[in-house]
């Protein structure tokens, strides 16, 4: 559908759809304020790893938000050339960490998702036969991600797909099926299908320092469950009783990205109902994506009568685990872990949560580890939630660049803080034939007290 421009009774731009009123969700005043204070410097070109890539400007920072001043005037239509440079940028917030002018990029990309997912809903509504696409991200969001016990039922699947050894027969088959196919069987790890237990709450091992809320995650959750009982383990060993409320769901990262604002902000409700009435001294999460959409609640329902004040409670109290522990690392580890290891940043615990020296503090705490920093530890690795499925061809490009400054630190093992981080980072070692295990800074952090004893 194209746009047609015009003015609103305040003078102000506005777009209208070609066969009915649309919201320009782009020409807002916050939305607004926040455009303007792009100064155009270009000090982010060098940290956008879009632009790292094809060295256009449309694919950088600065040039997408020229494309939402386009939109938010009526100037340019949705679809065609706004969707897909929008599309093509993974979210990292390299850009914000870079600029001088502190332009809240993650936010402008949200809303600029947003706009497109309105703009897909009223296609649809014209048309009866959506993109399949669209129906897949759509039928993941919903249907898979906010039920815990349905992930876990595929990840049961998977885990007798792997025992079978089928993987062999199946990678002949998908280079000639799907890319994206591809790229999602080669990132599943080796299902772990040890659950924790939590119907009751996992006690304090010597002194009890308090007591905290753990979130689990959905696909960390699912898929990486060794990831969550080092968490709580660790937690334990540092004098913390671990609480697993019932009813939490996803943190909504995934509804953001997609531009499903509505869906975000009700699981966003969900998580503070779950998480409510008691005296937790840290809620804990140990994924840098899911961390950072539970730290935006507050921005997520600001205009929520109900839930804008529990929601500022909750986000002063969401910790990740590494920036928990940087402050609560009770006893620190004494076992003697040998390893070469490198830190990847998670673009989202690094960027949107500002993290960054509390996990690398966590690693040199451990006896043995030889930490080698990489030349870009925090340029972007290319999975960005589902980017690297929508997105197979740049992702790997993206990728590429990572394995190349992996390969140059000779190190044995892959540490990570984020879900999609390790997972991508599997399969970029089977890309990259890289002899290099891939683990999470928690996971570490527990071999080191095992090994103690």
């Amino acid at each position: 559908m194209a746009f047609q421009s015009g003015r609103s009774t305040n003078g102000q731009p506005v777009c209208y759809l070609s066969a009915m009123a649309h919201v320009n969700l782009l020409d807002q005043p916050d939305v607004r304020r926040r455009l303007d204070q792009c100064i155009h410097c270009g000090l982010c070109l060098p940290a956008c790893p879009t632009y790292s890539v094809v060295h256009l400007e449309m694919d950088s920072p600065r040039g997408r938000i020229a494309l939402m001043r386009a939109a938010a005037d009526g100037r340019i239509a949705l679809e065609g050339a706004f969707e897909e440079h929008i599309d093509l940028c993974l979210g990292c917030r390299a850009c914000e960490s870079a600029c001088p002018s502190g332009v809240q990029y993650g936010l402008l990309l949200e809303t600029a998702k947003a706009a497109l997912s309105a703009e897909v809903r009223t296609s649809h509504s014209s048309s009866p036969a959506p993109r399949p696409s669209h129906a897949i991200q759509a039928f993941g969001l919903r249907q898979l991600l906010p039920h815990r016990r349905r992930l876990r039922l595929l990840a049961r699947g998977l885990s007798i797909y792997q025992r079978l050894g089928l993987a062999k027969l199946v990678q002949r088959m998908l280079p000639k099926l799907s890319s994206a196919l591809t790229t999602m069987e080669s990132m599943v790890p080796p299902v772990d299908l040890n659950y924790l237990d939590e119907s009751q709450p996992a006690p304090a091992i010597g002194l009890r320092r308090g007591k905290v809320a753990f979130f689990a995650g959905c696909v960390q959750d699912a898929f990486l469950a060794g990831v969550n009982r080092a968490t709580v383990r660790v937690l334990q060993r540092n004098g913390y009783e671990v609480h697993f409320p019932q009813e939490q769901t996803c943190c909504s990262a995934a509804a953001l990205h997609s531009g499903d604002t509505a869906f975000a902000r009700a699981l966003a409700r969900r998580n503070l109902d779950a998480f409510a009435g008691d005296d937790w001294v840290a809620l804990i999460n140990n994924a840098g994506g899911c961390g950072a959409a539970l730290k935006g609640y507050d921005h997520l329902l600001a205009d929520d009568p109900l839930y804008a004040t529990r929601a500022r409670a909750f986000v002063a109290n969401v910790k990740d685990i590494s920036e928990f522990l940087a402050d609560h690392l009770h006893n620190p580890p004494t076992g003697y872990v040998q390893a070469r290891v490198t830190y990847l940043d998670s673009c989202h615990l690094r960027h949107g949560q500002k993290v960054s020296t509390q996990p690398r503090a966590l690693l040199r705490a451990i006896p043995g580890v030889q930490l080698i920093e990489g030349t870009q530890p925090d340029m972007c690795c290319g999975s960005a939630g589902i980017y690297n499925l929508v997105q197979p061809e740049m992702a790997n490009q993206v990728l590429d660049n990572k394995l190349a400054d992996v390969r140059s630190t000779g190190a044995g093992i892959i540490a990570t803080a984020n879900t999609g981080c390790y997972m991508q980072m599997v399969y970029g070692v089977k890309r990259g034939r890289i002899n290099a295990r891939v683990m999470h800074i928690i996971e570490l952090l527990e071999r080191s007290y095992a090994n103690a004893g």
